[in-house]
């Protein structure tokens, strides 16, 4: 005879999306609901904003509150903090994937630093907001609950950014409007899908993720012993002595941002060429908001990947850790 009961006790259960919390304008709070720029980000804890999404059946979902920060603050010890826990529950068997709330001000470098450093294929998806969570338009929610749909979908895999209904890849998101509901863009790459009803469309699907060789040292190392590495910039009018500067205080990397297709002003780049005879490691890329270097460049090595300045500075932080 079918015995229901037998039948629901014999099927597995349903397998957990974690969400961990970094706070960011999702969790941010305004003293006035009409107010979405005066607020105060990194207030409402991560449960919190899992009970605002509503009464609609939703996945397994548990909840950690890994940081509580406006991500212009984002540091080192906390990207150490959070690659860790997400290794522990991506770990777990009863864990299909993780979802982490962010700032979208860092968020570019987050995931980035993620994609460098996890050694896992399942979906690791952050997600964020424009307006705070006392907004009367918010966009959180949404973002959140399409942040959840991504991370069970059957062919999300690695780390992957969502916003605004689009889903785009670690290396070529950006944050590329201060206030814009769709301020984040993968440029003409393009985004790898787009959340619809519920649903995914993908344009292209995600590469799995191929985590750093010294991807184990950043999660053990200290992060006082993390290599120093700075961003510097050509530009009109440059003064060559903020290299020596840093040379001299002990700094071991430089990633710089070069006009046009790479090129650097000549004071620059003699200073440059004197930091490297001194050891530092330095790495060149263009300041043009998208678009890779393309021919032949100076001696400096180029970033991998057509990477902007900010994740170069992470990709040869890691290149450091020997």
């Amino acid at each position: 005879m079918f015995d229901a009961k037998k039948v629901a006790a014999e099927a597995p259960a349903p397998r957990s999306t974690v969400v961990l919390g970094m706070g960011g304008t999702i969790a941010g709070r305004a003293a006035a609901a009409s107010d979405t720029v005066g607020y105060v980000a990194g207030q409402v804890p991560v449960a919190e904003l899992l009970s605002g999404l509503g009464s609609d059946p939703l996945p397994p979902l548990l909840s950690e509150q890994v940081a509580q920060i406006d991500s212009k603050d984002m540091s080192h010890a906390h990207w150490q903090a959070l690659a860790q826990r997400c290794t522990h529950w991506l770990a777990q068997d009863e864990v299909c994937s993780v979802v982490i709330t962010h700032g979208t001000d860092t968020l570019e470098e987050t995931a980035w630093f993620l994609q460098q450093v996890l050694q896992t294929h399942k979906p690791v998806v952050l997600t964020c907001a424009m307006r705070p969570a006392t907004a009367v338009l918010q966009d959180g929610p949404q973002n959140l609950l399409d942040a959840v749909t991504v991370s069970r979908d059957p062919q999300a895999r690695g780390v992957l950014v969502v916003a605004a209904g689009t889903v785009h890849s670690p290396a070529h998101v950006q944050k590329e409007h201060p206030y814009r509901l769709d301020a984040l863009s993968s440029g003409p790459s393009g985004p790898l899908a787009w959340v619809e009803s519920g649903r995914l469309r993908w344009s292209s699907l995600p590469n799995p993720n191929q985590p750093h060789a010294h991807a184990a040292t950043a999660l053990t190392r200290p992060v006082e012993q993390w290599p120093w590495v700075a961003v510097v910039s050509s530009h009109a009018g440059v003064d060559p002595r903020q290299i020596d500067a840093w040379v001299s205080a002990g700094v071991q990397g430089l990633v710089v941002a070069g006009t046009g297709n790479g090129t650097l002003h000549t004071a620059l780049l003699s200073a440059l060429q004197t930091a490297a005879q001194a050891g530092v490691a330095l790495r060149l890329c263009t300041r043009c908001a998208h678009g890779p270097i393309v021919g032949e460049t100076t001696a400096i090595t180029c970033a991998p990947r057509e990477l902007n300045a900010f994740k170069a500075r992470v990709s040869l932080m890691l290149d450091l850790m020997v």
